[in-house]
């Protein structure tokens, strides 16, 4: 935004911008760069994960992966069924602040269909701003919702996530730096040095939206991002999300490999930025070698874990989603096709 201001005896008017659109105005002239260095950053974590995850796949030894695999309890699986589910209830609320930040009041069935479906279908194909939002302007659409408040709630739901994950990469940083340091090899208070700058930037982040809103200010053309309050909220539905996913992995990991949950939650928020970024469809491969890099121990007992917490966390819920978009759909043209008859009923009579 621009503000005329004068300038003295010259007579002429200046248009100062704000951090923000001169900022905008940056990202737009480098667009072609950044987008290369998108692509090359990319390529480099696909890169490196491949490679770690390739020799870890040639010194499988088959036998013990499958005894690992028959090793894992009932209860385990069930744990890990409950904290998954935990998890995508919490994802729903992301649609629902973020729908409430906007103004829109959507049915919260509806809130969790589009929310639980965009979200098992984009950790599955990957590219979540294009999955993702597509499966919400599909069931969002019909229920009256723009194009560019379904982009605005995809934006927001995004940062809720971001934010959550932020806070438990940087807890564990601050709080368990010294389990940390046996994972990273950096000092213990590097580490909490580290947490400390997280904590700060989230810090910062609360008190200048707490700002924007206060001024009314926009951060790109009319786009608002939610207030102090309503941030706080996303961080907590965040952490709430990001724990119960940690945790379902968590209780499948074989006895005996010595890492707390604090340092666990936050190597699996680190990899999964990690796999976000690689932009591998569900980060394959990426996560999975940050993960065995990270815990260590039997490669053949954690790579069980690992596959049954994809079967569990993203192969189910992806099924399901599928399932509720199709019965979804049926149960849309159905009720046109009950409404048209009704209406043509009527006309005859």
């Amino acid at each position: 935004m621009a503000l005329r201001q004068d300038q003295g005896a010259s007579g002429k008017a200046e248009a100062p911008t704000t951090a923000i659109a001169r900022l905008a105005e940056t990202l737009n002239r480098n667009r072609v760069l950044l987008r290369r260095v998108g692509v090359a950053m990319s390529l480099v974590i696909v890169s490196v994960s491949i490679f770690i995850f390739g020799r870890t796949l040639v010194k499988i030894d088959f036998a013990q992966f499958e005894s690992a695999f028959r090793a894992t309890r009932a209860e385990q699986i069930l744990l890990a069924l409950g904290l998954a589910a935990t998890s995508y209830l919490a994802l729903t609320g992301y649609d629902a602040l973020a729908l409430r930040h906007l103004g829109s009041r959507v049915p919260y069935p509806l809130t969790a269909l589009a929310s639980f479906t965009s979200y098992a279908i984009s950790f599955t194909l990957g590219f979540p701003l294009v999955t993702g939002g597509a499966v919400r302007y599909w069931i969002y659409g019909p229920a009256g919702l723009s194009a560019g408040r379904i982009a605005s709630l995809t934006v927001v739901a995004g940062i809720t996530f971001w934010l959550g994950m932020g806070l438990v990469l940087a807890s564990g940083f601050l709080f368990d730096a010294s389990a940390i340091a046996e994972i990273n090899q950096f000092p213990a208070s590097l580490n909490r040095a580290i947490g400390a700058a997280l904590i700060g930037l989230l810090l910062v982040y609360l008190f200048w939206v707490a700002r924007m809103r206060r001024q009314g200010r926009g951060v790109l053309l009319h786009f608002r991002l939610p207030g102090a309050m309503v941030t706080l909220g996303q961080t907590t539905l965040g952490v709430i999300d990001v724990c119960a996913a940690a945790g379902a992995l968590y209780v499948l990991l074989p006895n005996g490999h010595g890492v707390g949950f604090p340092a666990f939650a936050a190597l699996y928020s680190f990899a999964a930025m990690l796999g976000i970024a690689s932009h591998s469809p569900g980060g394959l491969g990426v996560f999975e070698a940050t993960m065995i890099k990270g815990v260590g121990g039997s490669t053949d007992s954690l790579l069980a874990s690992l596959l049954l917490f994809r079967v569990i966390y993203y192969i189910v819920p992806f099924v399901l989603a599928l399932a509720l978009l199709g019965a979804h759909e049926a149960a849309r043209r159905w009720r046109s096709l009950s409404e048209a008859i009704e209406k043509a009923e009527l006309e005859d009579d």
